[in-house]
């Protein structure tokens, strides 16, 4: 017999999210300089890898996965392009005002975003919430140029990709094994 039932795509897009949010946040939090790894990630796991568990979101009937996990893919491969694609003569590269603002466009997208996990579990809550704050401070950080405000948000940032991580184990531990292994916080039934 055939079974219908989809697979959840929200592990692989938490992890690539989770992942990637990690390392580039070791490069914040001053530990690093940006490296290869940080760039194929980026292009890889934190972006195609995303847009194709936001795209079997679609195919699961999930706006907000499909919306969350596509953008944030995307998300990914631009700030790698404004990484690095070389300015031309007519396009100038990205200085670190122009940069501010692309982050701050992001934290108003995330705020929004975390307003749709308000009856999902503590777990996405606090991913979309910490990644709202990491947004603000990157973008704050860039426009003023003031590298301590980007280097505390490296390590929120690290800690906004961990429970990301952690939110994608505990789907997939918690149906792999039929109960509870790692708690998220299920919302009360309305």
């Amino acid at each position: 017999m055939h079974s219908n039932k989809l697979a959840n795509p929200g592990p692989l897009g938490l992890m690539g999210f989770g992942m990637t949010t990690i390392l580039l946040n070791v490069h914040n939090a001053g530990f690093f300089p940006v490296t290869t790894a940080i760039i194929a990630m980026g292009i890889f796991y934190g972006g195609m890898a995303q847009v194709i568990a936001g795209i079997l979101e679609f195919k699961k009937g999930n706006t907000f996965g499909l919306t969350a996990f596509t953008s944030y893919g995307f998300f990914w491969m631009t700030l790698v392009g404004i990484f690095l694609i070389p300015p031309t003569g007519h396009v100038e590269a990205t200085d670190g005002t122009f940069l501010g603002i692309y982050l701050a466009l992001w934290g108003i997208f995330t705020l929004f975003m975390f307003f749709g996990t308000l009856r999902g579990n503590r777990v996405i809550q606090f991913v979309f919430a910490s990644l709202t704050v990491l947004f603000f401070l990157l973008a704050y950080g860039n426009i003023t140029g003031n590298k301590a405000v980007i280097t505390f948000a490296g390590f929120e940032g690290i800690i906004c990709g961990a429970s990301a991580i952690y939110l994608a184990m505990a789907e997939v531990l918690n149906e792999q094994f039929g109960r509870t292994v790692l708690p998220i916080g299920e919302p009360k039934a309305a």
